[in-house]
């Protein structure tokens, strides 16, 4: 099934170099990947598919980062409504990147605010409600981490909306674009997929102790699983990966909540097998979202949190009548 997903997910990547305003044939693509010096035109078309590969391996690693942080998020609170952005950190992303922008700040400046936001909640969270994380009772955590994420959440779209109100109105647009989620200026960066690999490397090797935490916490502490030290670590790590997601792309909703349950539904609970699947799964979601954002109406670009939405909407509703009927 894995095999699968990396099959499914490299098409992806293929599909996202040859689609666009201008297609490039495969047979070309076969050609400039061989051709040592080419010439003038098909200089331009290496260079299209450059750009293109560049944005396509940004949007497979922010759809990775959301759908991991999701499966993780769900573990944690034991709830499927759970999703990156359900604590609040992707309005702490939003408060930093707008306040960038509304100062003009260059972009790197503006990424660096929107991880510098989100981590600043998940601090803050993680001060409001240690005593619960570091628990061992399943009851204990869930309420009163929602319940502050939620405060917490509903003080920076406050800000959000205070800002956007007295932003000029030359800067207004890529501030709702960003807000929405966009991948058009979103360059290839290295610590992105740092974060995914380390965070993919700690879940599955905390594999089951997730299975045995999500199952009965008390029955995981019994059996020696650290579940307050467990907790600690994938809030941490599901906080790093939304954080470098909303950074990366802006806040593009329904991949962290949509692919993990998809994954379960078909795959099963078992986190060894339902973290890597997520995974593949978020990224080659998101990739194949972005292509149709860009081509739909080419040669104008829609924003992928826009699409992702249209797309995640009818499929989740789609989801729960299934799992209602089984």
């Amino acid at each position: 099934m894995l095999c699968g997903l990396a099959l499914a997910a490299a098409l992806s990547l293929l599909a996202a170099c040859l689609a666009g305003s201008v297609a490039i044939d495969p047979a070309d693509m076969l050609a400039l990947i061989g051709r040592a010096s080419p010439d003038e035109a098909h200089s331009l078309a290496a260079s299209l598919l450059a750009l293109r590969l560049e944005r396509a391996l940004s949007a497979f690693a922010t759809g990775a980062m959301l759908a991991l942080a999701g499966t993780l998020m769900q573990a944690l609170l034991r709830n499927p409504l759970a999703d990156p952005y359900v604590l609040g950190l992707s309005g702490g992303a939003a408060v930093g990147a707008l306040l960038a922008m509304l100062l003009g700040a260059a972009a790197w400046l503006i990424d660096v605010s929107a991880f510098a936001g989100a981590m600043l909640v998940a601090g803050l969270i993680f001060l409001f409600a240690w005593r619960d994380l570091r628990a061992g009772l399943s009851e204990a955590n869930g309420p009163l981490l929602l319940l502050t994420g939620v405060i917490l959440a509903a003080g920076c779209g406050a800000l959000v909306t205070l800002m956007l109100s007295l932003a000029p109105e030359g800067r207004l647009r890529g501030m709702v674009f960003w807000l929405v989620g966009d991948l058009s200026a979103t360059p290839l960066r290295l610590f992105p997929w740092a974060v995914l690999g380390a965070a993919l490397v700690f879940g599955l090797r905390a594999a089951r102790d997730i299975n045995l935490m999500a199952l009965h916490a008390e029955g995981a502490v019994a059996l020696g699983v650290p579940v307050g030290r467990l907790r600690q670590r994938i809030f941490a790590c599901a906080a790093l990966l939304t954080a470098a997601a909303v950074s990366n792309a802006g806040s593009i909703g329904f991949v962290g909540l949509l692919v993990p349950h998809a994954c379960r539904f078909a795959l099963g609970p078992d986190h060894r097998l339902l973290l890597p699947a997520a995974t593949l799964s978020g990224g080659a979601f998101l990739v194949l979202a972005d292509t149709l954002a860009r081509t739909a109406v080419a040669p104008q670009q829609l924003p992928v949190g826009v699409v992702t939405a249209l797309i995640g909407v009818p499929v989740f509703l789609l989801q729960l009548h299934q799992a209602r009927r089984r």
